[in-house]
Formats: C-alpha cells, sequence, structure tokens
C-alpha cells in the first residue's frame, strides 16, 4: 500500500523506525502496521477480536527484559532506589510524628484530668448573683488562692488531727491581674480578720446563720463559696475565678522547681511545723517550705502578720525562680510544675482545664517580677479582742477601690516607705506638684529576693 506508516494518528513514522521496531530490515515495513479500518498503526497483527496475535510484541518484551537483565538499564536503577529510600524515610517521619502527637495527647489528657472541678462554690455563687458586685473592669482577673489546711489529703495527715474532717483557709490571697497584664497585685487576708460572714450552705446540707466572725470560719462553714461572698462583701470586689491548694500540692510544687533559696537571720526549731534549719542562705525543698511558710510560734514575735509576710516573701520568690529559669517556656521543665500543680488543684469551672490555666498563665508570663507586688490587707488589732484584726479605714476602703476600678496600686517595701521612697523614686518632698498624691502601701514585690 502507498500509505504512509505512522506511530500514532496523523504523525509520519521516521524512514527504517517501524521496521527496527519489529525486528526487520533498514526501510521495511512491519507487518500489522497499518490499521484495516481506521489508519491507526498498532504494532501486532489483529486477530478475530481484535486483540494482537502475532509474535512481534512479545519478541520485543523479551529483547526488553534481556537487556534489563544483562544491566543495560543500570541509569535507570538509582532512581527507583532512590524513591524506595524517600518512600521509607517519608514512613518513618510519620511514625514520629504520631508518636510524639499522641505522647503530647497522653500527657495533655493525664494534667487536665488531675483539675478538680469545684461545683458546690458554683452552685452557692448562682443562687447568690444578685447580691454580687457588678464587675466594673472587665477585662481584668480577680482570682482567690485559698491555701487549705484540710489534713484529709494525701500524706496532710501527719500536720495534725482532723477529726471532723473540717478544713480552714490557712493562707488566702485576692490576686489582681491588671487589665494590661503589665501587673498584679496580691493582697493577702488575715485569717484572724473580723468580717460579716453571710448565711452559707454546708457540706452536709444544711446553713449556717449570717454573723460577724473571724474570716477564716468562711471556709470552715461553706468552702470557697462562702470565702468568696465573704470577701466580695466587705471588698466589693467581684471574684472571678478561685483555686484551692492544700499541703502536698504546695510541697510538690516547691519540689519541681528543684527549691527555693532563703535566708535566716536566726535557727528554726519548730517542732509544730516539722522544721528544723539553721541560719544563714539555704535553699528549701518541698517539705522545709511548707514548715516555713506555716510555722509561726517559733518565728519572730509568733504572730499571724509576720507570718502572712513570710509567706509573701516565699511566694516572691517562688515566682523570681520560675521566671529566671525559663520554666514557663520550657515543655521538659514545666511539665513536672504543672502535674504538682493540677494534682492538688480545686478550681471553679472557669479553669478546670488545662488551656484555661495555660491561657492564663501566658497572659501573665512576661509581667516584670518588680510588677508582680505582694502586700496585706490594711487591718489593726481587734479593739474587743487584741487577737483579732480589724480593717484600717480608710486605707483598706481605697485599696479596694483601686482593685475593683483596676487601678495602679503602689506597693513599697517597708524599710523605704520608713524613709519616705518607693525604691524607685526619689523621697517625697513638700514640694510635690501633686494635690493628692496617691496612696502607698507596705508590702514587697518578686524582685526583691529573700537574702537581698
Amino acid at each position: 500500500m502507498d500509505s504512509d506508516v505512522t506511530d500514532s494518528t496523523g504523525t509520519p513514522a521516521e524512514p527504517g523506525e517501524a521496521g527496527d521496531d519489529a525486528g526487520g530490515g533498514a526501510g521495511e515495513t512491519a507487518p500489522g502496521t497499518e490499521s484495516g479500518t481506521d489508519g491507526e498503526a498498532t504494532g501486532a497483527n489483529p486477530g478475530p477480536d481484535g486483540e494482537a496475535t502475532g509474535t512481534d510484541a512479545p519478541a520485543a518484551a523479551e529483547a526488553d527484559a534481556a537487556d534489563t537483565a544483562s544491566g543495560d538499564d543500570t541509569e535507570g536503577e538509582t532512581p527507583k532506589r532512590k524513591r524506595h529510600w524517600l518512600r521509607w524515610a517519608a514512613l518513618g517521619t510519620s511514625v514520629v510524628v504520631l508518636a510524639a502527637a499522641g505522647v503530647g495527647w497522653w500527657f495533655y489528657r493525664k494534667l487536665d484530668a488531675n483539675i478538680t472541678t469545684d461545683t458546690t462554690a458554683a452552685a452557692e455563687l448562682e443562687t447568690y448573683e444578685k447580691e454580687r458586685p457588678t464587675p466594673v473592669a472587665v477585662d481584668a482577673q480577680n482570682i482567690l488562692l485559698l491555701g487549705s489546711d484540710t489534713r484529709s489529703g494525701a500524706g496532710n495527715s501527719k500536720y495534725g488531727r482532723d477529726d471532723g474532717g473540717s478544713q480552714r483557709s490557712d493562707t488566702t490571697i485576692l490576686l489582681h491581674i491588671a487589665a494590661d497584664r503589665q501587673s498584679a497585685t496580691a493582697m493577702s487576708i488575715p485569717r484572724d480578720l473580723m468580717v460579716n460572714i453571710p448565711s452559707c450552705r454546708k457540706p452536709d446540707g444544711t446553713r449556717t446563720k449570717a454573723q460577724f466572725a473571724q474570716f477564716n470560719w468562711a471556709f470552715e462553714f461553706g468552702g470557697a463559696g462562702c470565702t468568696i461572698r465573704t470577701v466580695e462583701g466587705f471588698t466589693g470586689v467581684r471574684i472571678d475565678h478561685h483555686m484551692v491548694v492544700d499541703f502536698h500540692g504546695f510541697k510538690a510544687m516547691v519540689d519541681a522547681v528543684h527549691g527555693v533559696e532563703v535566708c535566716l537571720k536566726e535557727p528554726i526549731d519548730d517542732a509544730d511545723a516539722h522544721l528544723k534549719l539553721r541560719a544563714g542562705k539555704q535553699k528549701l525543698n518541698g517539705e522545709q517550705a511548707l514548715g516555713f511558710v506555716r510555722a509561726r510560734k517559733s518565728i519572730g514575735n509568733g504572730s499571724d502578720t509576720e507570718r502572712m509576710e513570710r509567706q509573701q516573701q516565699f511566694l516572691g520568690a517562688l515566682v523570681k525562680k520560675v521566671q529566671s529559669n525559663g520554666v514557663l517556656l520550657n515543655p521538659i521543665r514545666l511539665y513536672p510544675v504543672l502535674d504538682a500543680a493540677t494534682k492538688s488543684l480545686t478550681t471553679d469551672p472557669g479553669l478546670d482545664s488545662l488551656k484555661d490555666l495555660y491561657d492564663l498563665t501566658r497572659s501573665i508570663r512576661n509581667v516584670p517580677t518588680e510588677k508582680v507586688q505582694f502586700l496585706t490587707v490594711p487591718r489593726q488589732p481587734y479593739s474587743a479582742d487584741p487577737n483579732r484584726d480589724e480593717l484600717v479605714e480608710p486605707e483598706a476602703s481605697e485599696l479596694f477601690k483601686r482593685l475593683r476600678e483596676d487601678t495602679p496600686v503602689r506597693v513599697v517595701l517597708e524599710k523605704n516607705k520608713k524613709k519616705g521612697t518607693s525604691g524607685d523614686e526619689k523621697p517625697d518632698d513638700s514640694g510635690s506638684a501633686s494635690p493628692t498624691p496617691a496612696p502607698t502601701f507596705s508590702g514587697t514585690n518578686a524582685a526583691v529576693g529573700m537574702c537581698e
């Protein structure tokens, strides 16, 4: 036939190409390369059903196989090996990523499950919502921190008997976090402060009567819910969240940061606090730290006032230790701290997840240590009983107003206040341009170590 042989429809074949493919001599046309119907090259003689029946295709395939076996295709072997290696590398990477994600999820679930939710307090506060203060600075956060002296927790029984299963707020701190997250003020509330305690629901379902009594009775009467209502009653500050930590949790947190350094002017030997320390500079572990912040009779004048000041100084040193060592930014070092904290932590439903706690700590982790301030509510011996405390006015009301409105609180070291200076300013003088200077309150901050 005169028609040209083509490789594909409409494309002329090069001279001799078709013949070479079929194994014939140069210039010959391979049998069966012309289509009987549409002129397409098929490369084999079609049978009755249109399938290739000739021996040309098998012969070509055998030739290709022989070439490969003889090593003629070595250039294609390296890419195959490379693709094989890449597939295994991708598989290995996927396994590692999935394993890491699985471990991370396990840690998250474990820490999240450690936290106990205080639904009783939430129900009490919801019942008396109409009586609670209205939030003023909505972006600020007011968190009530309660250190429970209950002996019912794991490892707490050695600190004393608790026949009735009661608990008291051994330490109570109102933590105010400024809306701009550039400062935080921790105000201690004396356990012996005389205040009005509202009628509260007891654990057995009965209710107490409203009464004027010492502050830490509120926690014994009705737990965190009763304490929050009491604090809101005499401060007018809306409490957004609360946390309760027991003895064991405090010790574990100190151990998780490998101890906190303190300096003692005199040695301590307090059997009630299970504490015996030498004078001078030393690092306290969790057990020693708990005895140090609880000790009362054997240190100083034995007053609760000195104990609160010691607690503030220690907490400041703890905050400084955490920030200076980069614990918050190092997952390996942060996990033990979180594990210790969450195991003995009871919170309201708004802070009962690891994500909630992480969001809170992330928002304040960049607060300068000198802006993390500690002070005690202005108080003096109660007129009817010098063993109890009462608020000092108008100083107390001014402090509460500043916390409500998120107005900066100036806290100065006691030694600087006596000198008439805040420590970072010049001493006050009569030539001040401000007719009503901002009040100052005695206290400390996290930048001041216990050994300075």
